[in-house]
């Protein structure tokens, strides 16, 4: 069974930064793309960052890109997450997630592309 677990987040205030990071329980995280979405109240979890097996590629949504670094440590079995310059709009439960199939590429956009969640933990940015 594989479990993921977030931590990192919390409150901060506008222009300020966080930085997520994800563990992975099981086994094989280093043949695996991994991804982080967010999700705000009464919103669609939404694609924020991705980032290929081996961590040579990643891919950002517009509203985050410039601003957030996605990146991976195999000997960790760990996914990080750093967010800067962060703003009100940045308010979500953010999760990461596990891509189905394992030794893929790096441009996984759509949750139906994830099989493994984690909880889920709260950034809020006060204004």
């Amino acid at each position: 069974q594989v479990q993921l677990v977030e931590s990192g987040g919390g409150l901060v205030q506008a222009g300020g930064s966080l930085r997520l990071s994800c563990v992975q329980s099981g086994r094989f995280f280093n043949s695996y793309a991994m991804g982080w979405f967010r999700q705000a109240p009464g919103k669609e979890r939404e694609f924020v960052a991705c980032v290929s097996w081996g961590g040579g590629a990643t891919t950002y949504a517009d509203s985050v890109k410039g601003r957030f670094t996605i990146s991976r440590d195999n000997a960790k079995n760990t996914v990080y997450l750093q967010m800067n310059s962060l703003n009100p709009e940045d308010t979500a439960v953010y999760y990461c997630a596990r891509v189905r199939t394992s030794w893929g590429g790096s441009d996984y956009r759509n949750r139906y592309d994830y099989n493994y969640w984690g909880q889920g933990t709260q950034v809020t940015v006060s204004s």
